[in-house]
């Protein structure tokens, strides 16, 4: 992997991804988003993302779970793309965590308000880290059941939507403040109309799509456009693994 920006020191390097993604130090609260694209913006392929990911998109993933402490991700996402499994510990993140009071691996926050999850799969069975449920006061009791057996439970909000923004002020008031969001579109639309996205990471797939399937963000039209700044850089085999931050 080549770093493009910032520019490297002459003679080159192997950019360390622990580093390049390290979660500032001084904020009790950063919500960072990782998605992929294909070069025309596509957000999917053949329904899910996994079509336009590779090798080098999965080690990005990787490095961003092994840096946070807790991983959203909507539960129509759980379900398209296969979230079968939880977050696993990783060698080369473990004394990284320890040292940082981290459990050994990010827990998987999925959001639902109506709780059609499977809480029988391996994502809550197997979990290292509990698999955290995400949902409303509105939520179906028996279903609501069935979540706190399998794991913890967030309350976020009394109507048939999630109140996103007061879900991330829960986990950064347990010190869990270091989250990755990885969508899918809607719920990311969501985050950035509730203003609490900080940071996107994009990955863009060298491959052309078309069609009319979705962007990284989906929902309503924004009332005004966000503004972000390129942090990094990064290439290797054709993609390219932008860091913005929110202006």
């Amino acid at each position: 992997m080549r770093q493009l920006i910032p520019e490297p020191p002459r003679g080159g390097f192997e950019p360390d991804l622990s580093e390049i993604y390290a979660y500032p130090g001084h904020v009790r609260r950063w919500l960072r988003a990782n998605m992929v694209a294909s070069a025309d913006g596509a957000a999917q392929a053949d329904g899910a993302s996994r079509g336009l990911s590779g090798p080098a998109d999965v080690r990005v993933l990787r490095a961003l779970r092994g840096l946070a402490d807790v991983v959203l991700v909507g539960a129509a996402t759980v379900r398209t793309e296969g979230y079968l499994r939880p977050a696993v510990p990783r060698t080369e993140f473990a004394a990284a965590r320890a040292a940082a009071g981290q459990p050994p691996a990010a827990a998987i926050a999925v959001v639902s308000a109506s709780l059609e999850v499977d809480f029988d799969s391996p994502l809550y069975t197997e979990a290292v880290t509990p698999t955290i449920t995400v949902t409303t006061g509105e939520a179906p009791p028996e279903r609501l059941r069935q979540a706190e057996a399998a794991g913890e439970v967030l309350i976020a909000g009394e109507g048939e939507r999630v109140d996103l923004g007061g879900a991330v002020d829960l986990l950064a008031d347990s010190g869990r403040g270091r989250l990755l969001c990885e969508g899918g579109p809607t719920l990311l639309g969501a985050m950035v109309r509730a203003g609490r996205l900080d940071e996107l990471c994009l990955s863009v797939s060298p491959q052309l799509r078309a069609g009319s399937g979705l962007r990284i963000l989906d929902g309503p039209e924004l009332a005004a456009p966000l503004s972000l700044n390129l942090h990094t850089l990064l290439t290797e085999d054709g993609f390219l693994f932008a860091r913005y931050l929110v202006m």
